[in-house]
């Protein structure tokens, strides 16, 4: 992890990626860890896939060797948003909001960053399973395409 501070405004830079190694990039968060307040929802996929998030632009995440191009995605729900894993190890790293949020924002899981301890961090939790929509538990749904619905 670096640290700057640029306009009076500090900022860090980490180093994460998938377990095996394939999948790395580095974040600047703005501010630092353990100052930056990390998103621990309860929603079905932060739920399954272990995410405690951070949210920084795109132009805030530096995919190393094609990073983002490794990634396999899965979607679910509205379509509109990938899960990103490492199709070797299985190691789930965040979610890419390219089609979600006006500015393209990842949520990057801080678990995938390299040497931080979770316990020193600072966490905000959302209640996304009555709260994000369509609310409610979606795991083992399936969206029917036909139908436009959840089965």
């Amino acid at each position: 992890m670096t640290t700057s501070e640029q306009h009076g405004k500090k900022s860090g830079t980490y180093e994460g990626g998938c377990h095996c190694g394939y999948i790395k990039f580095s974040v600047t968060l703005s501010p630092p860890l353990p100052e930056y307040t990390v998103m621990n929802c309860n929603c079905s996929s932060c739920s399954h896939f272990g995410y405690l998030l951070v949210y920084p632009k795109a132009t805030d995440v530096v995919w190393h060797n094609n990073g983002r191009e490794r990634c396999a995605s899965y979607r679910f729900n509205t379509k509109k948003k990938d899960q990103m894993f490492c199709p070797k190890c299985g190691a789930s790293l965040g979610i890419d909001f390219e089609k979600w949020f006006p500015d393209h924002t990842y949520g990057i899981s801080v678990r995938s960053f390299y040497g931080i301890n979770l316990d020193e961090l600072n966490y905000k939790k959302l209640d996304g399973i009555s709260k994000v929509e369509p609310s409610g538990d979606l795991a083992g749904q399936v969206w029917d395409e036909e139908k436009q619905e959840l089965k």
